[in-house]
């Protein structure tokens, strides 16, 4: 066994004479644990809550979205069709027609987005689960919609309120005098349904068949703004896009939800970050208790280093000493908050300890890769603290 690590295993366990320096070497690992414990469940946190607001996305945006670089509708063909039916990876795909349109409800009116989609919509996104009063489309009834819960609120709009229908309106295109009685197409609609999601997604569209948003827009049978995919497997959803770019060419941009959404990733990631800095730093300032520590070990044991440098122990092997013990000291206290960490984070997931809503725990998620980062952030900072501990060692120090 190596002589140095031997001699802090010594020193780490066992009880000096000095309570003083066994109370501040406690306090030590209590701040190490601690300061594991927390790094490690706001990770996990921050895991749960990363996967959860992405998971908000999955009824708003496709895997793909496939659109026009110039305009916003272009006509499909069969070439297309073709190009999207012989690619394995995509399980299946959905016409859609957007557009911003105006809407009345008696005396309110809010700017939204209209969307007419196909009954293949509901296999392609999750809409069907962010449902939270009434149903989806039903292709049985006609001129119906589902809009979402903030649009709802805003224009004081029921579910399946018959006495007086919702009117989607878009102006004319043209040019000249435009007569203002006469000025835009409109559609009155039934809601059958509200969904929720996202802010942006509830302020955001109204649901309709795709034949209603046609007929609204004066759309030929063939004429769309995009095309929606589902992918076998959503992990590859960059090499398809590649892939269809590729085929399509330059005059279709294909883009996956990391690009639809890409503020949004943007500021979730960046706040992770940004708190994972926070607590390294609380760490960090935890740690001065450990160089305390080792700096009062050394102090109390210089009797027991002039003997061990006398007896042929080099200044480097005594400075390995208490590198090696405040090593020690933070990868146990490491473990331990590590463990307690990770219950707390299953604990969590499985009952709901702490809540957001009386309905909604806080969203939690054990990954592998929190517990390398706090394995990797405490030993480092654990291993630059002892060396600083240590450098008070030399031979000045021990021969006075």
């Amino acid at each position: 066994m190596n002589f140095s690590y031997y001699i802090a295993k010594r020193y780490l366990f066992t009880k000096t004479s000095n309570n003083a320096i066994n109370i501040i070497t406690i306090i030590a690992s209590f701040g190490v644990i601690v300061s594991s414990l927390a790094l490690f469940i706001i990770l996990s946190g921050f895991s749960g809550l990363r996967t959860f607001s992405y998971s908000l996305l999955d009824a708003s945006d496709p895997d793909l979205k496939i659109t026009s670089v110039k305009g916003k509708s272009f006509l499909i063909d069969d070439a297309f069709t073709q190009i999207l039916n012989d690619n394995s990876a995509i399980v299946t795909y959905s016409k859609i027609i957007e557009e911003r349109v105006f809407l009345e409800y008696g005396d309110k009116n809010e700017v939204a987005f209209i969307k007419g989609v196909d009954t293949n919509y509901a296999n392609v996104t999750k809409i069907n689960e962010s449902i939270y009063i009434g149903d989806w489309l039903d292709t049985t009834y006609a001129n119906t919609a589902v809009i979402g819960r903030a649009i709802a609120i805003k224009l004081s709009l029921g579910v399946n309120s018959y006495g007086r229908p919702l009117t989607v309106m878009i102006p004319k295109p043209g040019k000249g005098f435009i007569n203002p009685n006469n000025a835009f197409y409109k559609i009155d609609v039934q809601i059958l349904g509200l969904y929720t999601g996202t802010e942006e997604f509830e302020n955001k569209f109204v649901y309709v068949t795709l034949n209603q948003a046609k007929n609204l827009l004066r759309f030929k049978h063939n004429q769309v703004t995009g095309i929606e995919l589902k992918l076998a497997d959503v992990t590859q959803s960059n090499t398809v896009a590649d892939e269809l770019q590729t085929l399509l060419g330059s005059a279709y941009k294909v883009q996956t939800k990391e690009q639809l959404n890409e503020v949004f990733y943007k500021v979730i990631n960046t706040e992770n970050f940004v708190s994972y800095l926070i607590f390294t730093l609380i760490i960090i300032i935890a740690l001065f208790n450990v160089i305390g520590a080792i700096i009062m070990m050394i102090i109390d044991k210089k009797q027991n280093l002039q003997t061990l440098y006398n007896l042929g122990t080099t200044i480097q092997e005594i400075k390995k000493i208490f590198v090696y013990q405040g090593f020690l000291l933070t990868f146990f206290g490491m473990l331990i908050g590590l463990f307690l960490g990770i219950i707390l984070v299953f604990l969590q997931d499985a009952f709901g300890l702490f809540m957001i809503t009386e309905n909604l725990a806080y969203p939690v998620e054990f990954q592998f890769y929190n517990v390398l980062i706090v394995i990797f952030t405490i030993t480092l900072l654990g291993f630059v603290a002892a060396k600083i501990a240590s450098s008070r060692i030399n031979q000045k120090f021990i021969e006075k």
